[in-house]
This record gives C-alpha cells, structure tokens and sequence, in this order.
C-alpha cells in the first residue's frame, strides 16, 4: 500500500463455515513502507466514477464500463500521489482487499519482468471493486487486466461474497493464480506468496492465468516431478521471509490452532488451515494487533533483546488502516455488509463496524489531512500509539480496558440496529444505516478522546525533565 510501492501487510481470509456466525470473512493490516501514510474512509458513489481511469504512479490507463456500482472505500488522504483504495465493499455484497505485497523470485522474473507501466495495487481496487458481483468475477476481471496490461508489482488480492473467499496471486509481470478459500477453513497471508499445489482439474477450487502450465513447463521452472505447488514455483525462500514474514503465519496459527506444533522459519507452513472452533471477529483483531504475546519472541516480554528482535510483529507503528470486509449470512442482504475498520496502530485503537449499504461516512474518518489534527480519528489513534508505546507496560491494560469496552459496545450497537432495519427497505434503509454509522463511530471518538487524555497524563508523568522543590536542600 505505500507510495514506494512495498507495503508489509498481513491478511487473514475465513470461509463461511469455519466463522462463528456463518459470514465470510477478509480482513487486512494495510502497513505503509513508513510509520505515516494518512487514510480516509469514504463512500464512493455510482454517478461519481469516472469513465476513464488513468493512474498517478505511472502510464497505466483504462477505459472503465458503464453501470457501476457504489462502494466503500479506504484511499490515501492526499490522492495527487495515487488513489491506493485498498478495501471496500459494494453494493451487491462483494468485497475486495488490495494488496498484500509479495515477491516473485528471480529465475522467473527473467522469463516474465515486471511491467513497469502495468496494472498496480495503486489503481487495482479502483478499477475492480465497482464492476463485479461475485468474488469469483473479481479475480476473473483482475487476472484479464494482468494478462493484458501486465503489473508492476507482486501482489495478493483478496475478494469475498457471502458465499466465497478467494485468494488470487500475481508472479512475474503476466501470470497469476487464485484459490477458494474452502467454507471451512482459513488461510493467513503475510506478504509472500501463499497458494500451494493447484489441482488443474478443480476449476470450482482454483483460477488461474490462461498459459500458467505451459509457462512453467516451457521455462522449466517446476522443481517438482508430481505436482504443481504455485509457492514453490514462483514465490521466495530467503532469509528475509523467515525472519519477516512466515513468522507471521506462524504466530496467527498458532494462535488458533495452539496444539500444532509449527518451526516458525518454515518454508512449510500451511496455506489453508482449519481448526476445530469458529473464528470470531476479536479472533481476527488478536492476530491482526499481536506481537509474539506468550512467546519469547515477543517485542515486550521478557526474552532476549536478540529474541525480541528476531521476527516482525504484525501491530506494529507501519499500520495504517486495518479492516475486516464481513459478509453476514444470518440477515438480509440489503444490511448484511459490514465494512469494520480502524485507523492507526492495531494494537492501540478499536475498531468500528461500518454498514457498507450507506451514503456517506463521519467527518472524522472522512476527511483526513497530510498534518497531524486531533480532530481527525486517523492522527487522534497515530497520537495514542505514540503516547503509549514507550510506556507500553505502565498504559496496556488501560488501552485493552479501552478495546474491550469498545467491542462490546459495538457488538451490541449492530444487535440493535439489526433488530430496527428489519421494519426499513430502500432508501429509508440506507439513509437509517448512514446513521447509525454515524451514532457507533461518535462514541467511539468519545471514548478514544477519553483514552487520549488519560494517555498525556500518564506520559507527563514520566519526562525526564523533571525537579521536585527542595531536592537538592
């Protein structure tokens, strides 16, 4: 997601079975190459997409179709530099997460090089998200843009209906592939290529790019005799991925499934995963906000300064935005979207569920500037991070106080205004929906302020230029 074109984010993808309440999800820490890189949500709408899309980041440009649909929307806050929309949900349930960063290895960057002036991760939720309805159509609409316009970067992509999580990964500057999520599984994904052996004859299980065989096969880039694992192909094995991002995976499978045994450097580690509970929406806000807790790879514990070091965190201060795009099957479709979101470090800030079937979003997530301002929940939850990391162990439980308190009130405020849009329909519907968005976020402003106080405090306490009178007497 960033502006230099390598973004470190972590993605994790649930099938409607193996979710507590039967949704799908996608969810995603958007990180940028630095720790500031602004975000705003907002809705965009049918009547004000262009017909035309040509990109800030390079020559890429593309004559978009008629009739698209409306959708939220998490792009940079200053838009002269690239769009980088990165996740939102439309107005038929579907949904879309670009992208988690990956990396195609050398050898075959040689037969197929990156496009310079291709398709990127800058221009690809734009250019997707408003014309598909299915997830299925949305891998199928992406990977024809790969094949002709070629891309610029690696990336996974990640598209979900309420009946389907697919996962899709571009290699080299041409070829891709994509994979069903099974309904009772998951798959967590942390910036390197994630899809193992394709089975060719499933088309219902997998996608893939029209030459993607013949392209392995005439560049023999297939290392194995009996089967055609896409990782191993195309993706890496360095030492960087080891220490940067199956660390990651690791950890997230661990967490949920605690009884496998898994060396956390593994080039191994399983793509699709099950376990024998539901996932939860806090499931994924764990993972998506950890740091190796009760490991001794943990960044605040109490291992080593070598162990503590060793492996990337996931909550972390590159954290922009982190989503989870929730497709709910147990309501009606016209409110069964929720696009939840946060703003800033995970670790340090709640998130909010969002109606995706809405007209508009609160100031505060909308209109994000480029210079710090408190009234902005994107620089208020960027301050708090800042205020509480160097006292991370004096302010923690104060902080996740702060986030239980606020899911709970969350949980209980979608309940609610489920209960109410049972009587609505149509425009009195979306409009009551635009509301309630309004109503959740507000307090949840009211309670981060709270936070935001308590957290200036607490630091004014600890500055080391400090005299009491009479010291020195």
């Amino acid at each position: 997601m960033s502006k230099s074109n390598h973004s470190s984010c972590t993605a994790v993808l649930v099938g409607k079975e193996a979710s507590i309440d039967g949704s799908t999800m996608v969810a995603r820490n958007e990180d940028g190459h630095g720790a500031i890189n602004p975000k705003r949500f907002t809705v965009v709408k049918a009547e004000d997409h262009r017909s035309r899309y040509v990109s800030r980041v390079n020559e890429f440009a593309i004559d978009l179709p008629d009739n698209p649909l409306r959708h939220t929307f998490t792009p940079g806050a200053d838009e002269s530099e690239g769009v980088w929309g990165e996740s939102g949900i439309n107005t038929d349930n579907v949904a879309m997460s670009a992208t988690e960063t990956e990396f195609t290895n050398p050898r075959v960057l040689g037969f197929d090089p990156l496009v310079k002036e291709g398709i990127g991760e800058e221009a690809m939720e734009s250019v997707v998200i408003p014309y598909i309805h299915s997830a299925r159509e949305g891998v199928a609409r992406l990977g024809k843009m790969i094949e002709k316009y070629g891309t610029y970067e690696s990336n996974g992509i990640a598209f979900s209906d309420a009946n389907e999580v697919w996962y899709m990964e571009t290699v080299g500057g041409h070829h891709w592939a994509a994979q069903r999520i099974p309904d009772d599984a998951y798959a967590i994904a942390p910036n390197q290529t994630g899809i193992q052996n394709i089975d060719f004859s499933k088309p219902d299980e997998f996608m893939w790019a029209t030459d993607l065989r013949e392209f392995a096969e005439e560049n023999r880039l297939n290392p194995s005799k009996t089967e055609f694992n896409f990782r191993n192909i195309f993706g890496t094995h360095t030492e960087a991925d080891r220490h940067y991002n199956t660390p990651r995976a690791w950890y997230g499978q661990k967490y949920l499934n605690p009884e496998i045994e898994q060396d956390p450097m593994s080039d191994e580690i399983p793509f699709i995963q099950r376990t024998d509970h539901k996932i939860s929406i806090e499931d994924i806000q764990y993972i998506l906000s950890s740091h190796y807790q009760g490991t001794l790879y943990d960044a605040f514990g109490n291992g080593t300064e070598e162990q503590k070091h060793t492996f990337r965190p996931i909550g972390i201060d590159r954290n922009q935005e982190f989503h989870i795009l929730q497709i709910r099957n147990d309501v009606p479709a016209e409110y069964a979207a929720i696009h939840w979101l946060t703003f800033g470090v995970n670790l340090y800030s709640a998130q909010v569920p969002f109606y995706a079937n809405v007209n508009d979003t609160p100031g505060n997530y909308q209109n994000t500037t480029n210079t710090a301002d408190m009234n902005s929940i994107y620089w208020l939850n960027k301050t708090i991070a800042a205020l509480a990391e160097p006292h991370y162990h004096q302010v923690i439980n104060e902080v996740n106080t702060f986030k239980d308190e606020a899911q709970s009130y969350v949980c209980g405020r979608i309940a609610s205004a489920d209960k109410q849009a049972e009587e609505l329909s149509g425009k009195e519907l979306t409009a009551f929906l635009t509301k309630q968005n309004e109503i959740t976020a507000a307090e949840v402003t009211k309670r981060t302020y709270a936070l935001f106080d308590s957290l200036v405090k607490e630091a004014s306490n600890h500055m080391l230029l400090t005299f009491e009178k009479g010291q020195n007497l």
